[in-house]
């Protein structure tokens, strides 16, 4: 009977490079790369075997989870990488509780939506982004877009006929958050993906809308067909937060924090 690779392999010295293979065959590059150090570590402190799987796994693991994190991040599209880590909850007008509350995230494991409106500059596309960075980093899929893009979409898949299959594609993210609503009247094709959007994620993904208009006044910018049969979908299952106040962009700008100042 012939002796296992591993064993002939082992008795040869090539133990190591037999190793090495193994982890390219199975696709594994951080147990590949943390070999060179855990291995003469190991030897030298005279791990148990067991610890050094361990380790060797761990890397493994936690290098997949970071690829992971940059790969999600990376498809979510985020338009500022604004975090909660830069958000003052004591300045805005959204109830902290409600705040804390959206921050759990709890609402999209319920295929609830989130719709912030208000004024501009009120910290509605900055809450907006860092609930999907929260998101993200809870592992979850997230998809940014401004209500334009989605007419976009629509234009794009027309021509040959798979409108349908590109929301339904979208929608199999976990959080999709549609930005900045209002402030232009919406092209007919952006209030078609809109509402094509709006469809395909209900009551089966969560979405997260930020507007300068309460969603019952989007009849004021869109098509009132359209927008009645949006926001019947879309505020079913919604939490509504409302902002006001001055825009911190302005008070920012009017107080000198807008930017660096000159030296004397």
């Amino acid at each position: 009977m012939a002796a296992p690779a591993s064993a002939v392999a082992a008795a040869t010295g090539q133990a190591y490079e037999e190793a090495i293979a193994l982890t390219k065959r199975l696709k594994m590059p951080y147990f590949r790369r943390a070999l060179e150090e855990v291995v003469p570590t190991a030897k030298a402190q005279r791990w148990d075997p067991a610890e050094i799987v361990r380790v060797l796994l761990a890397e493994e693991v936690a290098g997949r989870e970071s690829s992971n994190l940059r790969t999600r991040r990376k498809r979510a599209g985020f338009p500022t990488g604004k975090t909660f880590h830069v958000w003052d909850e004591t300045a805005s007008s959204i109830p902290a509780p409600t705040q804390q509350a959206l921050r759990t995230l709890e609402w999209i494991g319920r295929r609830e939506n989130l719709c912030i409106c208000g004024p501009s500059g009120t910290g509605k596309s900055h809450f907006s982004e860092a609930i999907g960075q929260t998101a993200v980093d809870a592992g979850l899929a997230v998809s940014w877009f401004t209500i334009e893009d989605l007419g976009a979409i629509v234009r794009r898949h027309r021509v040959d006929d798979t409108v349908n299959k590109a929301f339904n594609r979208i929608a199999r993210a976990d959080l999709i958050i549609v930005d900045d609503i209002g402030l232009l009247p919406v092209s007919d094709d952006a209030a078609e993906g809109f509402y094509r959007l709006v469809d395909s994620a209900y009551e089966k993904r969560s979405l997260a809308v930020s507007s300068n208009l309460h969603p019952s006044g989007f009849d004021e910018i869109m098509p009132k067909t359209l927008a009645t049969a949006t926001v019947d979908r879309l505020l079913h299952h919604a939490h509504i937060a409302v902002t006001s106040g001055e825009s911190h962009r302005l008070n920012e700008a009017t107080t000198g924090k807008g930017v660096v100042s000159f030296s004397s």
